[in-house]
């Protein structure tokens, strides 16, 4: 270890970041994950001053007077809202460090943050200057199916296939990896954002009711599944009557949820079918070995290992802890910066 790193990790906690559309996870090397939040900042359009962050800033989604708005400065994986995201990777910057009660801590992490695989090089620039700028000394980028798949434990180094589907917020990110490269690679703009949105659209179609993104995320959480169970949950959702404007109340079932998301975890599959056409047969036997693993929120819908199975012939396997995944790779790679050295990824370079 040089004398500079000694020195700063006296003084700064090291993090990894899984940045991501929905949430933001943020690992503290030598104490686990400490901050999940809402990807989700709040602003005075008048002043332009950053009034919350993270759950405050949630709370206030849909619900602010014209003079705030609360929106996700990340769209689709990627910085939409260059200044907004700055701010918030300074907040959790700096609430990793005040957080601390043992140390007098200044806040010049070294930074690992996971990336989509299909960001281009002006994005990933974007993600580079809001860390710096956000006051990191240094920053590691790495794409988030690399991520996940060290996270899940995976032979990523060996000549063996590993594939892992990771469906976030804003993308679902595909990739076969052997030999510490990515051997295939598909990232989709369908993930849970997506999903949600599916949701909004078949209430609002069905029963003409206007329901927000907030209220359909709650439908996703408690009624998601991908594969018919032995029940048939109902829960009340109250909204809008389009054609009345008037409140009304009205009863969706784990049937309609399903049937609500059915087209977009199709896209799903059918981008998992296209990377497996894509696979050398040599990998292709690995990977029927040992399964497909599926990380980020999206592994969490009920059913979704059965439904990919049944429809991709192929085993799949859910991450022991699938939300965690990216941001437990981030943590690896602060363990042992060398292992980026091994892995054969434009975008895992070292910027200062």
């Amino acid at each position: 270890m040089a004398f500079s790193d000694f020195f700063w990790n006296i003084f700064t906690f090291d993090i990894g970041i899984d940045l991501g559309t929905a949430n933001t996870l943020i690992f503290v090397r030598n104490q686990g994950v400490s901050i999940s939040e809402p990807s989700v900042v709040a602003m005075n359009t008048k002043t332009k001053e950053i009034l919350s962050v993270g759950y405050d800033a949630q709370k206030m989604l849909g619900r602010t007077p014209a003079s705030i708005i609360a929106i996700r400065p990340l769209k689709d994986g990627v910085i939409s809202d260059f200044e907004s995201t700055k701010e918030m990777i300074h907040y959790f910057i700096e609430k990793v460090h005040k957080d601390s009660q043992k140390f007098f801590k200044i806040a010049r992490p070294r930074v690992v943050i996971g990336i989509p695989s299909a960001i281009t090089e002006v994005e990933r620039k974007a993600v580079i200057d809001a860390a710096i700028s956000a006051g990191a000394r240094n920053v590691y980028l790495i794409e988030e199916p690399m991520a996940a798949a060290i996270g899940c434990d995976l032979p990523i180094t060996e000549a063996t296939g590993s594939f892992i589907v990771d469906i976030g917020g804003g993308t679902s990110d595909i990739a076969v990896i052997s030999l510490g490269g990515i051997v295939v690679d598909k990232s989709i703009r369908v993930a849970g954002d997506e999903l949600t949105h599916d949701i909004i659209n078949y209430v609002r179609g069905k029963y003409n009711l206007l329901i927000g993104e907030t209220s359909a995320e709650k439908i996703k959480i408690n009624l998601g599944n991908a594969y018919p169970g032995k029940e048939n949950k109902k829960i009340e959702i109250k909204g809008r009557d389009i054609l009345l404007g008037l409140p009304k109340v009205v009863t969706i079932s784990e049937a309609e949820v399903r049937e609500a998301m059915s087209n977009s975890l199709n896209i799903i599959i059918e981008a998992i079918y296209d990377a497996l056409e894509e696979t050398p047969p040599e990998l292709v036997s690995d990977i029927t070995e040992r399964g497909i693993y599926i990380t980020g929120g999206g592994a969490l819908i009920r059913g979704i290992k059965k439904l990919f199975s049944e429809k991709i012939k192929v085993p799949f396997v859910v991450a022991d802890d699938p939300l965690k995944s990216v941001v437990i790779g981030t943590a690896k790679i602060l363990e042992d910066i060398d292992l980026l050295k091994s892995i054969n990824s434009s975008d895992s370079d070292t910027y200062v």
